[in-house]
């Protein structure tokens, strides 16, 4: 990438180009979970979190080095290690670790909340005070999702939703200081340094699991995996942060919330599942109550 692909990558864009860009990224984050569950077909959960990570800082770094973007200054690493441990290590992983035993369907409607848990660790940590409407609509969005995974899962949440759950508070944390951060560099820089700083890392995870977990290549499972490195990590999230520059932070969210809603369309296409009426209707009812808090915030 020259300098002026560079100066093209972070120049301004029309409304409408910002929420095409915007949406976009939530059609590539929607297959993030049908996309796993074909990788899950042919690699076990660590080989499969730990190659996606180093597909994606593979290509991260490429663009880093093609557009000579200099390295962040000192301060940018605090962030930009949160950034890495929810977005590209914690999310991936739990997530992973999860569908192992989960279905997508399920999986959707509970990380559903992610938006609600960003927007929350964003309010406490910009010591900003949301109305009361918006608190009611955090408590009364994690309370459907947790009966819905207590009623799925018979009775007692199982180690898949903690996996879920876990899942949602690093994720926001990774989301809210991402957030954060671009506004001080390009959001697509924030993603390539927080994916290139865990390169190493994760290239040594890959050798460790694949040593230790049988790979079954498939025409399916090779595919997912390409997808959630490049798609959803690093593309999804690249015209993510573009579209979101352009048309605010708010106008993307609601696009966002169609999210969980695609999922479980893709459940149903691509892997054949059986929506049950009782994960339709937690969906929506979690679509209404995000739908609150953001209309509270704004």
């Amino acid at each position: 990438m020259t300098a002026q692909d560079s100066a093209i990558a972070t120049a301004p864009i029309s409304v409408r180009g910002g929420t095409l860009l915007s949406a976009a990224g939530v059609a590539a984050f929607s297959l993030t979970f049908p996309s796993t569950a074909w990788g899950l077909e042919s690699f076990g959960p660590w080989s499969f979190a730990a190659l996606r990570t180093v597909l994606a800082a593979l290509i991260a770094l490429g663009f880093l080095l093609g557009g000579r973007v200099p390295v962040p200054a000192r301060r940018h690493w605090g962030p930009l290690a949160v950034v890495a441990g929810g977005t590209v290590i914690g999310f991936p992983l739990l997530t992973t670790l999860a569908l192992g035993t989960s279905s997508t369907s399920h999986a959707a409607v509970v990380v559903g909340l992610l938006p609600l848990t960003t927007a929350v660790y964003g309010a406490v940590r910009g010591h900003r005070y949301p109305s009361r409407t918006f608190w009611y609509g955090a408590l009364a969005g994690a309370a459907v999702v947790i009966a819905f995974a207590v009623e799925q899962s018979g009775g007692a949440l199982s180690t898949a939703d903690l996996y879920l759950f876990g899942a949602l508070l690093v994720c926001a944390a990774g989301y809210a200081e991402g957030g954060r951060l671009a506004r001080e560099m390009p959001g697509w820089q924030v993603v390539g340094w927080a994916l290139t700083g865990c390169l190493p890392g994760a290239v040594a995870g890959a050798a460790v699991a694949l040593a230790h977990e049988p790979v079954h290549l498939t025409a399916r499972g090779g595919a997912g995996l390409v997808w959630v490195a490049a798609g959803s990590t690093f593309c999804g999230l690249y015209v993510w942060y573009r579209g979101m520059a352009a048309i605010g932070v708010a106008r993307a969210s609601q696009l966002q919330l169609a999210q969980p809603l695609l999922t479980l369309v893709w459940s149903v296409l691509l892997l054949g599942e059986r929506l049950s009426a009782v994960a339709v209707a937690a969906a929506v009812a979690v679509l209404v109550c995000i739908t609150v808090t953001q209309r509270a915030r704004s």
